[in-house]
């Protein structure tokens, strides 16, 4: 009986490091589908990946992007994973303090536990960078934290994803990797006077998206979406960047692609390409304000 227990552990632990390394892959292949490195990275050369500084424009003020290294002092080396899913699925720090939705925890609740985790087992894989993190530069009332406990009682459900009933199991991927973990209608989606998304108008473009860029509606409308492409269409430029018209894509949305949606598996971009084919048609043309006249 005790060589058989015996057997039995030691078995075990040599299982444990395999699904460890299994759990790290499969966190890498989410993180490159969420985007993590994109917000999480700062620009320049020599940036180190996942260790903060990136500077986000929007609105509401100007946001660094944090360090997600396994750093004890200026990243995640101290958080758990409980820690961890509190962030992903309430919006909340390891501190407790309520996190702005420039971090897309209004998408990210959506993520399953066990892909969450494998996030987090990917995460602490990283080598620790002693970077610190930079300041918001947040105008009041924005920048007072506990001013986000209303906002998210208001505009925030938390959550996994409920299984879409009756869709195709390519559908069905493709809606959590555009609405969960590629949080597309963070970008995609316009926002009102709160900055909260406008669910009517999902995915249908703004003209207030990151950093002041014109994001364009990528609902299957035929005159100002993307009704005219093929899901060929879709999938290529998912792959390369390249527009049906030969054109390519430019400044953030170049980024997703060359570190994010490029990497992903063919199956993957073609589940997305169903997902969005599949939306309701939304007619929205994303214009600039006319320059006020003096």
């Amino acid at each position: 009986m005790r060589r058989a227990i015996l057997v039995a552990v030691i078995l075990l632990c040599a299982a444990w490091p395999a699904r460890s390394e299994d759990a790290v892959a499969r966190g890498a292949y989410l993180a490159t589908a969420a985007g993590c490195q994109g917000c999480h990275t700062a620009s320049g050369p020599g940036a180190v990946p996942y260790a903060g500084g990136r500077k986000m424009k929007t609105p509401k003020g100007t946001f660094y992007g944090p360090n997600i290294t396994p750093d004890p002092v200026h990243g995640i080396g101290q958080w758990s994973e409980a820690d961890f899913l509190r962030a992903l699925r309430h919006g909340v720090r390891r501190d407790g303090a309520h996190l702005y939705p420039v971090f897309p925890y209004t998408s990210y609740t959506r993520i399953a536990d066990e892909d969450a985790r494998a996030l987090f087992a990917f995460l602490k894989s990283l080598p620790p960078a002693a970077q610190p993190n930079k300041p918001h530069e947040i105008p009041f009332p924005y920048s007072i934290r506990m001013g986000m406990a209303v906002w998210k009682w208001l505009h925030f459900r938390p959550g996994p994803m409920a299984p879409a009933t009756g869709a195709s199991p390519d559908l069905a991927r493709g809606a959590y990797l555009v609405e969960a973990l590629g949080h597309c209608a963070e970008c995609h989606t316009p926002r009102d006077w709160w900055g909260a998304l406008k669910p009517a108008m999902a995915f249908a473009g703004t003209k207030d998206g990151p950093d002041g860029k014109l994001v364009p509606n990528i609902t299957p409308d035929p005159d100002t979406g993307i009704g005219g492409w093929s899901g060929k269409d879709i999938v290529y430029f998912l792959e390369t960047g390249q527009l049906p018209d030969g054109d390519v894509t430019g400044s953030l949305m170049d980024e997703v692609i060359r570190h994010g949606t490029s990497k992903l598996t063919p199956d993957d971009r073609q589940a997305m390409a169903a997902y969005l084919q599949s939306l309701k048609p939304i007619v929205n043309k994303p214009k600039r304000d006319a320059p006020k006249t003096p």
